[in-house]
Order: C-alpha cells, then sequence, then structure tokens
C-alpha cells in the first residue's frame, strides 16, 4: 500500500514539474530587447524598416525615426554547442515552415541570449542545448525613448 502511494505521489509530483515547466515566460527591459535584437535579423517576417528600427534600438540608439511598435516572433529555436568539438555553434531557427540556420558567433549570441533570458540548458553526449517555442517580442520604440526601462517585453515557452 505505501509502495502504491509512494509511487502516485512521484508520478504526481512528476506531472506538477512538467506541468510548471510549460508555463510560458516573461522577459522584460534590456533582456528583451537583446532577445528581439538577435532573433529580427532572421526575421522572414519583418520588414526592412522594422528590423532597421530594432537593430537601431539595439545598437544603443534610443532616438529612431520608427514610431510603431515591432513584434518579432519565432516558433522555435534550438540552440547547440560541444563541450567536445568546440568549434560546434550552431542554431535552427523556425518560422512558421522557413527554418534558417546559424552558426558561429550569431549562433553563439541566440544562445548567450537564451541563457540571460533564463533558458535552462539541456546536454547530452558532449552536446549543450538550449531551447525555445512561442517567442513573441514587443519593442515600443516610443516607450524605449523614455529610459526608464519600458518598452521590450518577450513571452516564450520551453520546447517540446
Amino acid at each position: 500500500m505505501s509502495a502504491c502511494l509512494a509511487g502516485a505521489m512521484l508520478v504526481a509530483g512528476a506531472t506538477h514539474v512538467a506541468a510548471a515547466s510549460a508555463t510560458p515566460a516573461k522577459v522584460s527591459g534590456s533582456t528583451a530587447l537583446a532577445l528581439a535584437g538577435v532573433i529580427a535579423p532572421l526575421s522572414p517576417i519583418l520588414s526592412g524598416a522594422e528590423k532597421k528600427a530594432v537593430a537601431m534600438l539595439f545598437a544603443a540608439n534610443a532616438d529612431i525615426p520608427y514610431k510603431k511598435p515591432v513584434v518579432v516572433t519565432a516558433d522555435r529555436i534550438v540552440c547547440r554547442t560541444s563541450n567536445v568539438d568546440i568549434t560546434l555553434r550552431n542554431c535552427e531557427v523556425t518560422f512558421g515552415k522557413k527554418v534558417k540556420t546559424v552558426n558561429g558567433s550569431t549562433a553563439n549570441e541566440i544562445f548567450t541570449t537564451e541563457a540571460l533570458a533564463g533558458i535552462p540548458p539541456d546536454g547530452a553526449a558532449g552536446s549543450n542545448f538550449e531551447s525555445l517555442s512561442k517567442l513573441s517580442c514587443t519593442i515600443d520604440p516610443n516607450a524605449i525613448r523614455q529610459k526608464d526601462g519600458s518598452g521590450a517585453d518577450c513571452t516564450f515557452q520551453p520546447a517540446n
């Protein structure tokens, strides 16, 4: 009887942890701007003006001519590095049916920005992974111009 109860508690505890880890996460401020800043250049959805606006804001220029909020989205981001093949750095960023693969310094920027945003690493056989899904960042140039820490918010979910 106590073995059954312990087993049921273990399953219930694991279900609770899984449910908690599947909840959306939110970051704001400089971390959100950084996350949008490394993903926006890859987006096939954003216009050239929107990409330029995010790039200018990310490059510490708050006084930009673009005034409308920019929404940076990605369906899935999976980055991988290795502690065995130390040259390996790559990320696959999925936008709808389009997948963009980046390597080297661009992948490293995405990987470290994911870590900054609190994406937990996962590892297997010499590889380190960080992944997320349903990224949505809203960047508001008018709010950022106020220099009060507002104007950049992102939500995402752990990737499955």
